[in-house]
C-alpha cells in the first residue's frame, strides 16, 4: 500500500520507517529542511535503537522516502498525521497549531476514498472537530493513537501490544476501519488485538493511559515520601505490592519521577481539556500528580545536599545522565538534568555524562559542564548522582572502580537501581529514595 507520513519527527520518522519496513511504499513530509536532509540519507535526527537500520534499509529498497513537498502525498491510500502537540505557552492545554496546519497543507492532495489517520496525541474531540474538513473533500477521517515507548519505538510500532481505530459511523467507518486492518496486518496476523471504536474513545485510550501510568509512578513515590519519614523501604513496599496481580510490580519504581516529552505535558492537557468540558473535579488528582513528580526532583537534590553535610557550594558532583530514561537522548522535561541545574544553581561544580543526550543538553543549558566519558566525569567527584538508568551506570558501574575515581565517597541512587549493601560496603554513604 502506497502510504504518506506528515511531520517527521520523533513519532514521524519512526512510524514512517517501521512501515516500509513491513512491506509499504511510504513517504514521510516535514516542513524541516534539515530534519528531511538527514532522514533522505539514512540519519536519524534522534537517538532510537534499530531506527537507523530500518531507515537505511528502506531508502536502499526504494520503499522508503522524504520530502518537503506535501504533493508528494498525493496517491497515497493512507495519510498518516503525526506532528506535535506541545504545551501551549502559559498554560497547560494543548497546542493544536501543527495538527491543524498539518490537515490544511495535506487537503488539496486528497483523494476521493483517502483515508487520513491522526496518530498525534489530542484533546478529546479534536478528531470530531477535525472531520468536516476531510469528508469534504471526500476523504475519511481515523483517529488511531500510537502507544511507543522511547528506546523501544521500533518494536512498539512494528508489533504493538494493542490497535485502536477511532472511525465515523457508518460504511465509510467500516471501510476506513478495514483498510488500517490492511496496513497492520502482519501485527494483527500475529494476534495484535485491533479495537474498533468511535473518536473520542480512540482518543481517551491515549490520554487516559498516559494519566494511569503517570499516576501509578506518582503512587509510588508518593508512598517514598512516607517511607522516609518512618524508616521503610519503597522498594520492598513496591516488590509486595507487585505481587498483587491487580497491580502489577510495572511502574513502581519510585525515583526522581518521569519526564519525556509525553507524560508531563499529556496529563497538564488532559487537565485542561476536562476543565474546557465542565469536568475539571473528575482529574483534579492529575495536579497531585503532577506536583508529587515535580517534588521528587527537589528531593534528589535535597539528598545531595544532604550527602555534602548540607552545602554543595563550590564542590564537584557528577550527574550520571541528561536523557530522560535510557536508550533515547530526548531531554524534554528530563528529572536528571532539572536535578543538575537546581545544584548547579546552590554553586555546585556540576559535571553531566550521558551515552546520547549530551549534545542536546548543552544546546538547551550550556552553563553545565559536560564529559561523555563516565570515568573522566567521576574523576574528583565529592558526590555522584544516578538520574538515567543506563547499563553502564546501574549495572557495569562498581562501587570499588568508582572508589579508584571519585575523591568523595556520597551515592544518590535517584533511580534506586544501585546495591546499596555493595556500594556501602565500599564504603560510600548510599542515599536513595524513600529506601532507609
Amino acid at each position: 500500500m502506497r502510504i504518506s507520513v506528515i511531520g517527521c519527527g520523533y513519532l514521524g520518522a519512526v512510524h514512517a520507517a517501521a512501515m516500509a519496513s513491513i512491506g509499504h511504499e511510504v513517504v514521510g513530509i516535514d516542513v524541516d529542511e534539515q530534519k528531511i536532509s538527514l532522514l533522505s540519507a539514512g540519519e536519524a535526527p534522534f537517538f532510537e535503537p534499530r531506527l537507523t537500520d530500518i531507515l537505511a534499509e528502506g531508502i536502499a529498497s526504494g520503499r522508503l522516502m522524504f520530502t518537503t513537498e506535501f504533493a508528494a502525498a498525493a496517491g497515497a491510500t493512507v495519510h498518516f498525521v503525526g506532528v506535535g502537540t506541545p504545551q501551549i505557552q502559559g498554560g497547560y492545554a494543548a497546542d493544536m497549531t501543527y495538527v491543524n496546519a498539518a490537515i490544511d497543507a495535506l487537503l488539496p492532495h486528497l483523494s476521493e476514498g483517502d483515508i487520513v489517520a491522526g496518530k498525534s496525541t489530542v484533546p478529546v474531540g479534536t478528531a470530531a472537530s477535525l472531520e468536516p474538513r476531510v469528508s469534504a473533500v471526500g476523504a475519511t477521517l481515523v483517529w488511531n493513537p500510537e502507544f511507543l515507548r522511547e528506546g523501544f519505538a521500533v518494536q512498539d510500532t512494528i508489533d504493538p501490544d494493542r490497535l485502536v481505530a477511532g472511525v465515523p459511523a457508518g460504511r465509510e467507518g467500516g471501510r476506513a476501519a478495514q483498510v488500517l486492518r490492511e496496513v497492520y496486518h502482519p501485527s494483527i496476523a500475529k494476534g495484535t488485538p485491533f479495537i474498533v471504536t468511535d473518536y473520542a474513545t480512540a482518543e481517551l485510550v491515549k490520554v487516559s493511559a498516559n494519566a494511569f501510568l503517570a499516576t501509578k509512578i506518582s503512587f509510588i513515590n508518593a508512598m517514598a515520601e512516607i517511607a522516609e519519614v518512618v524508616g521503610g523501604d519503597v522498594t520492598v513496599l513496591a516488590d509486595a505490592l507487585g505481587y498483587d496481580v491487580r497491580i502489577g510490580r510495572r511502574f513502581l519504581g519510585a525515583g526522581i519521577g518521569f519526564g519525556g516529552g509525553c507524560l508531563p505535558k499529556d496529563i497538564r492537557a488532559f487537565s485542561a481539556r476536562a476543565e474546557e468540558l465542565g469536568r475539571g473535579e473528575s482529574v483534579a488528582f492529575l495536579r497531585e500528580v503532577d506536583e508529587i513528580n515535580m517534588r521528587r526532583r527537589q528531593r534528589a537534590v535535597e539528598l545531595v545536599v544532604q550527602g555534602l553535610g548540607g552545602s554543595v557550594y563550590e564542590k564537584n558532583v557528577t550527574v550520571l545522565g541528561a536523557a530522560f530514561k535510557p536508550y533515547s537522548d530526548d531531554i524534554r522535561d528530563s528529572p536528571g538534568l532539572d536535578v543538575a541545574v537546581l545544584l548547579h544553581g546552590l554553586g555546585a561544580r556540576v559535571t553531566v555524562t550521558d551515552p546520547q543526550a549530551i549534545p542536546n543538553a548543552r544546546r538547551q543549558h550550556p552553563q553545565l559542564t559536560y564529559v561523555a566519558d563516565r570515568d573522566e566525569a567521576l574523576t574528583g567527584a565529592d558526590a555522584v548522582i544516578l538520574v538515567t538508568e543506563w547499563d553502564e551506570y546501574r549495572r557495569e558501574l562498581s562501587p570499588e572502580h568508582a572508589s579508584g575515581l571519585a575523591a568523595g565517597r556520597v551515592i544518590v541512587d535517584g533511580r534506586n537501581g544501585l546495591d546499596p549493601a555493595a556500594w556501602r560496603a565500599a564504603g560510600w554513604t548510599y542515599l536513595g529514595m524513600g529506601r532507609p
